[in-house]
């Protein structure tokens, strides 16, 4: 009587992950944006949509990093040096984490961090999913 139907294009399910839009989400800074757009719009597979909750966990957490180093290195002279170069690590490890994901959606393997992923899916996703 109803026939099948294909999904509708807003279904969840109707979406197919390509590696492209995965690593458009976890492009360092950049990829903030659209991931934050792609959950306020509620749009996308599980699989984008998770990808998308561990960019912005990693994006927030070196902003917020970022900020609290460089604040220490000016207002404390004394470990001025110590805190830059922290803060320096610090992207370093943001963008190697962002690259080492984004390698691993070309090999088309798990892309789990353990408790930043646990972070990003209860915390994260609690809020903006």
């Amino acid at each position: 009587m109803f026939g099948n139907f294909p999904p509708s294009p807003t279904h969840p399910l109707s979406h197919s992950s390509s590696p492209i839009e995965l690593i458009l989400y976890l492009i360092p800074i950049i990829g903030f944006f659209p991931s934050l757009w792609t959950l306020y719009h509620r749009q996308g597979s599980q699989e984008q949509l998770a990808t998308c909750r561990l960019s912005i966990t990693l994006a927030v957490s070196w902003v917020l990093g970022y900020l609290f180093l460089a604040t220490g290195a000016a207002s404390l002279d004394f470990v001025a040096v110590r805190l830059l170069i922290l803060n320096s690590f610090l992207t370093s490890g943001y963008f190697l984490v962002s690259l080492w994901l984004i390698f691993l959606i070309v090999r088309r393997k798990s892309r789990r961090l353990p408790g930043l992923n646990y972070f990003a899916e209860k915390v994260i996703g609690k809020y903006l999913s």
